[in-house]
């Protein structure tokens, strides 16, 4: 069994899409939507996926729960609660009701803030998280990776995926400012980490997998087989190349794994750290 650990789907108009009106995003601005995704799965192989969310508002919850009724093989929903509000707690025992309701993300990259994840308000917030057993992906850029090890020593209980590897800069091939931050957030047992959103940090137009090789094997090296789960990031991916391409890319970058190790990026790592029910 082959799971996508990280995937969105968006209707323009239906909620905020303003991002995707900047010309940089003009090839991914219209509609993205369950059939456009199994098309693409079924072509490499890919069984089961996880949604994640690309909103702050929880009725964007509401409407993929919805979408996981006619389409089973959606097995995960990462979506939101206001960690910041008084109703976190409230929000967070509705969704968890649900059982294809896997996980919380907030957008923290896009927040004027730098230090928005460790305010007291969102430290609060994201206790209540570990208190009820429900995951958080990390969205950080570089500059905010030194916070995931505060949350690792403080939230020793939560369970954090990193996603993106952080968004190294993969186009420059840096690593001098991403690499101490990032192996010390992987001594934190609770810390993981998706390989995905790779080929968006590359260069759009000329990436290869040699790029993203130097990341790759340092997350190998960092967190193991077992803290490491594989997501496509579709469809903002197709800023930089296709579903397959992605797919097989990271197939050609863990050519050096066991059958067993490679089981457990695509798929055994997500089942653990999500819970996810199959």
């Amino acid at each position: 069994m082959i799971i996508d650990a990280h995937q969105h789907f968006w209707e323009l108009g239906r909620f905020d899409t303003a991002w995707l009106e900047e010309p940089q995003h003009k090839p991914i601005c219209r509609n993205f939507l369950p059939p456009d995704l199994k098309q693409r799965i079924d072509r490499v192989g890919v069984d089961k996926t996880v949604f994640v969310q690309t909103q702050h508002n929880v009725e964007e919850n509401r409407w993929v729960l919805e979408f996981t009724k006619e389409h089973p093989w959606i097995v995960g929903v990462v979506g939101w609660v206001d960690l910041a509000s008084p109703q976190c707690e409230e929000q967070v025992l509705e969704f968890k009701e649900h059982p294809r309701f896997v996980g919380v993300r907030h957008i923290t990259q896009g927040e004027s803030d730098d230090n928005f994840i460790v305010s007291p308000d969102v430290l609060r917030g994201l206790h209540t998280l570990e208190r009820h057993g429900v995951p958080f992906d990390l969205l950080f850029y570089v500059k905010h990776l030194h916070h995931a090890s505060r949350l690792g020593n403080e939230l020793p209980e939560l369970k954090m995926v990193i996603d993106h590897l952080s968004k190294p800069e993969i186009k420059a091939g840096r690593l001098d400012n991403w690499e101490t931050n990032f192996r010390a957030a992987a001594k934190y047992p609770n810390i993981f980490c998706k390989l995905s959103g790779m080929i968006t940090e590359a260069d759009w137009a000329n990436w290869k997998p040699a790029d993203l090789q130097p990341y790759i094997d340092v997350a190998l090296e960092a967190f193991g087989p077992q803290r490491l789960m594989f997501g496509s990031d579709w469809p903002v991916c197709e800023l930089a190349g296709t579903y397959d391409q992605v797919y097989e890319t990271l197939q050609t970058c863990l050519g050096q794994l066991s059958e067993s190790e490679r089981e457990q990026i695509f798929s055994k790592t997500a089942i653990d750290f999500y819970g996810l029910k199959l």
